[in-house]
Parts: structure tokens; C-alpha cells; sequence
């Protein structure tokens, strides 16, 4: 990381990537559920938010590992990683911003994607 990153804007940001994962998490969980108990049939909707939702959590605990990381002096593969929870995030939120109850987690998958880009930019 740059000298310009200070320690109090990382830490923002790994709260801002914590509280994005947890809430893909919930509604992945919450998808799960909908495909098993209401849509028996197995159609795309629910099932492709279900995946969108494990995805983004992966993606947004990975990317605050690597930042949380001591010796995180990889700049260039710390761009990718934001790059890749950016789009991830954004297209989590395209996914969950169309289903009942999920409102939330599209919001925060949007605010995600933002802190990301934002972060990438004091990089530069």
C-alpha cells in the first residue's frame, strides 16, 4: 500500500468489505431457501442470485484478507482484487436489486462496488 493510504482509511474499508459480505451471505441463505421451499421447479431467478450472493461473499472476505494481510505490499495484485469485488459487487447488486427481500443486500453490494472504486483511487 502507498505511503498516501492511511491506516484509518483501511480500516473503513474492511469494515465497508465485512458488512458487504455478510450481507451477500444472508442472502444467499435466504435465495437457498426460496429455491427449495418455493420454487420447486428450479428456474434461473432465484437460483442465479443464490450463486451471485455466495460469489460477492467469497469475493468480499478474500479482498479483506488480503488487505488486512501485514506484509500486503503488492500493489498492483491489490488493484486486481478490488477491480474483480468492484464488478462482483455491482453485478450482486443487478441480481438482488429485482427480488423480494433483498433490497438491502443490493444496496449494500452497490455501496460495496463504490468503496472499492474509491479505494483504488487513492491508490493512484
Amino acid at each position: 500500500m502507498t505511503q498516501r493510504t492511511s491506516e484509518q482509511e483501511l480500516y473503513r474499508f474492511l469494515e465497508d468489505r465485512f458488512a458487504c459480505a455478510q450481507a451477500c451471505t444472508e442472502c444467499a441463505r435466504a435465495c437457498a431457501l426460496r429455491v427449495s421451499l418455493l420454487d420447486p421447479d428450479g428456474s434461473d431467478g432465484p437460483e442465479r442470485a443464490r450463486r451471485q450472493g455466495i460469489l460477492c461473499a467469497e469475493v468480499c472476505d478474500t479482498t479483506c484478507r488480503m488487505l488486512s494481510e501485514q506484509d500486503c505490499q503488492d500493489e498492483s495484485g491489490v488493484r486486481v482484487q478490488l477491480e474483480w469485488c468492484r464488478a462482483v459487487c455491482a453485478d450482486s447488486a443487478l441480481a438482488f436489486g429485482g427480488r423480494p427481500g433483498a433490497q438491502s443486500t443490493a444496496e449494500a453490494c452497490r455501496v460495496c462496488a463504490r468503496a472499492c472504486a474509491d479505494f483504488v483511487a487513492l491508490l493512484d
